[in-house]
This record gives structure tokens, sequence and C-alpha cells, in this order.
């Protein structure tokens, strides 16, 4: 069995949780990857010496069919792994090192048990749905919680909306925001988009700051696709396709619709999504 490490640069290491990491990779006797930042991070604090030919750079490339990836971090290293698998079929498990840790929900603590799980077989795994974005000049890409597009500038955007070829409306704001369940609490949830249960088969549609006080979001079936038609002052508008940002011209149409692959994405046997909107979000908390 592999193991396929990601950290990102920007993340401070913990000494004993890296030594926990190795050394459960070492007990359970596990072949490793880990990608060209976490391996200079570890060697920058004098932690241990990875090989070379362990390293692996953009993408993890093919691994074994067993193979599973841990990310140490946040939820945004979590999301920028799922992206460094490629096609690559195989489950993500997060180590939270970061903040709120709402993917990535191994806490610090549960390292061992972490491993324990991998090395038997009982991970609890689910599929999280991703969406696939058209219309880039950078070909097909991928997100697990959102595609955002977004004004530059002081001037509102106009984006006109269509669902299976029926137009829904022009959003004259800020922008709109495509997501998935995963991405329900995430930007969509800052925006006053709805909590959606990771295993429901829906997508939504919020916009950003509309200029209309009647615009609210609307849950679809994840079977719809959604084409969005850019229009700005601005010569170019920014779309964001979860940690990635990228500039698109003014008359982009955007075509999104449900990816044809899924993130086995692990979670804790012990803890709900509900728990974890009381936990991590204070959901529902009554402090009085």
């Amino acid at each position: 069995m592999k193991i396929v490490l990601f950290s990102r640069k920007s993340i401070a290491l913990r000494t004993e949780d890296i030594e926990q990491i190795f050394g459960a990779i070492e007990r359970y006797g596990f072949s490793y990857a880990i990608n060209r930042d976490f391996a200079e991070n570890i060697e920058k604090l004098s932690l241990r010496t990875i090989p070379t030919e362990f390293i692996y750079d953009e993408e993890v490339g093919e691994q074994p069919a067993d193979s599973v990836m841990v990310c140490y971090g946040g939820d945004g290293t979590l999301l920028e792994g799922v992206h460094r698998l490629g096609g690559a079929d195989i489950p993500v498990v997060g180590i939270n090192g970061g903040h709120l840790g709402f993917l990535a929900l191994a806490p610090r603590e549960n390292i061992e048990s972490v491993f324990a799980e991998i090395a038997g077989g009982t991970l609890r795994l689910e599929e999280r749905a991703m969406l696939c974005v058209e219309g880039l000049s950078e070909g097909k890409l991928y997100a697990l919680n959102e595609v955002a597009v977004q004004r530059l500038g002081a001037s509102m955007i106009s984006v006109e909306a269509t669902i299976d070829n029926n137009t829904v409306s022009t959003y004259n704001g800020d922008g709109v925001i495509i997501s998935t369940p995963t991405g329900s609490t995430a930007y969509s949830l800052s925006a006053g988009g709805p909590i959606v249960a990771p295993s429901c088969h829906s997508f939504l549609l919020t916009p950003l700051a509309p200029h209309n006080l009647t615009m609210r979001p609307i849950v679809m079936p994840d079977t719809s696709v959604v084409a969005l038609h850019i229009d700005t002052r601005k010569n170019e508008a920014s779309i964001s396709v979860d940690n990635r940002t990228f500039k698109v011209a003014n008359n982009t149409i955007l075509t999104i619709k449900k990816a044809k692959r899924e993130i086995r994405l692990a979670v804790p046997h012990n803890i709900s999504f509900f728990d974890s909107l009381r936990n991590k979000m204070m959901w529902g908390v009554d402090i009085r």
C-alpha cells in the first residue's frame, strides 16, 4: 500500500505531527510519495531527508490502486491536493493542521488512528460530486467546492444564467457561484446560500451581492447543465475554480455540469455532517 503525501509551502509544520506521520508509514510498512513543497519544508526543519525518487511535482501521476492521499493542512490544502490527483482514483484523507477543517476532518491528535484505519482497510469514505467547467482557455477544469464568476474592478458584472437551455435570469451584481453540496458550507454559505447535506444530488446557484432585492439562491438537480454568459463593462472577469483563479474575456460563455468522476473523501466514523456544523460553525448553538 502507498501513501501519497501532500501539503502546501505555506503550511507551518509541527515537528511532532511529521514524526507521527513518518513513524506510522514505517510502522505499517507503507511506501510513499510526497510533493516537492512538503518535502522541502520537512528538510528545512531538518526533520528528515527525503529521497529524490519519492518526490513528485505538479500531479501525483499513476499510483497503485490501493494508494491513499493524505493531506496535511487545512481545507485549502485538501482542495489543492484533490487537483493534484489529476485523474487518479484514490481516496483522500485530510489531517487538519490548519484552521476550520471542514473537509480536513481528522484532528492532529488522531494521526495514529488515521494510519491504523488505512492499514486495516476501515476508512469510512464518502463519494463527493465535482463540477466540470468548460469554456476556459485552460480546457476542462474541475471543482470540488465551487465555480465563481466575479467582477474585476468597481463596476458590477452581468451574468445571464440558463439551466438546461431554460433562461433563469440575468444576475447584476458582484457575480454568481455554482457550488456542489460539499461547497455549500464554503463561499456559497458566506453569500447567503443554503446548507446542503453532501449526500444530496444537487447543485446550487448563489448570487453574489445582487443589485435586486428579489434574487435568491436556487437549488437544482445535479443532472442540470448550467450556462453562464458573462457581460462586463471591463474587458474581462475573474473565474475561481476552487482555489484557482483565472481571467476570462467579456462575452465568455461557461458551461458547468456534474463531472463524470467523484472524489472519495475520508470522514471520521464517529463524526456526522451535523456534528461538524455544530462543532466547527456553531450552527444552531444557543448561548443563552
